[in-house]
């Protein structure tokens, strides 16, 4: 297991770079910073060097005949919506098993982090209230992950103003910089189960180039969020039942970017 999960930090150290470098080519080629940063995230490629690592883990876990979808036949149905696409899919036996979302954010923090928030809050309860009314039947539990990656720009730390007019926020809402807020956000939707596991990460656009990456909260650690992957990926293992011996396929395709990311 320590070197399973060395291997897989060194992964991530080179996901990381593949992050930065692909955000600064698709950036380059759309021409123009706003352009540019638009170009990064809708291209879909950013993200890609973070599949290579996930399925170290489900080869690792002893899956078979399962299939490993990202970005590509990621659409599973909704309760409050018809579908939802999300990133990163496993399938095994015809079973959900795990589902993740990837975000990413660089720039324009104080604009995007309420979307952020109703995002990861609206599609957890939506995934939630879909499995319960057994949309994804036959399929027992399935484990629903969430990964951030937060461009680490000058202002991320400072601290952020809050208004109250008619009742006061919440302490940890007070004198906290961005990113306390995105820290506090996954903590608790891990702790209020609506994700089995998040991971939050920070780069800056120089180090990251370099794969160096931070990771501000150890209860939201790549390892965590990984090992508990890792768990349920086993314990669905070994209630499998016999079959052929077919380790974890993947199917990977670009993100359609004419279509929209939730029907």
């Amino acid at each position: 297991m320590a070197d399973l999960l060395t291997d897989l930090e060194q992964l991530l150290t080179k996901a990381v770079q593949h992050f930065w470098t692909v955000r600064g080519r698709q950036g380059e080629s759309a021409g123009g910073n706003d352009r540019g940063q638009r170009s990064a995230v809708t291209g879909g490629k950013h993200l890609d060097g973070f599949l290579e690592l996930l399925e170290v883990v489900l080869i690792a876990s002893g899956l078979q005949r399962a299939h490993i979808y990202w970005q590509s036949k990621t659409v599973l149905p909704g309760w409050f919506r018809a579908t939802k696409s999300w990133d990163l899919l496993v399938v095994a036996d015809g079973k959900l098993v795990a589902v993740i979302e990837f975000k990413s954010q660089v720039g324009s923090v104080s604009n995007n982090i309420n979307n952020r928030v109703e995002e990861s809050l609206g599609n957890a309860t939506d995934f939630w209230a879909a499995y319960a009314e057994g949309g994804f039947a036959p399929s027992g539990r399935p484990w629903i992950g969430f990964v951030l990656i937060l461009g680490d720009a000058h202002d991320l730390q400072n601290t952020v103003a809050v208004k109250e007019p008619h009742f006061p926020v919440f302490p940890e809402f007070k004198n906290a910089s961005y990113a306390t807020r995105y820290d506090s956000l996954l903590t608790k939707l891990v702790r209020s189960r609506l994700y089995d596991a998040a991971c939050f990460l920070t780069s800056s656009s120089d180090e990251g180039l370099q794969g160096v990456y931070r990771e501000p909260n150890a209860e939201l650690s790549f390892r965590t969020f990984l090992t508990s992957l890792l768990g349920r990926a086993m314990a669905v293992a070994q209630m499998q039942p016999p079959g052929p011996v077919e380790p974890p396929t993947v199917e990977a395709g670009p993100a359609d970017e004419t279509a929209p990311a939730d029907c």
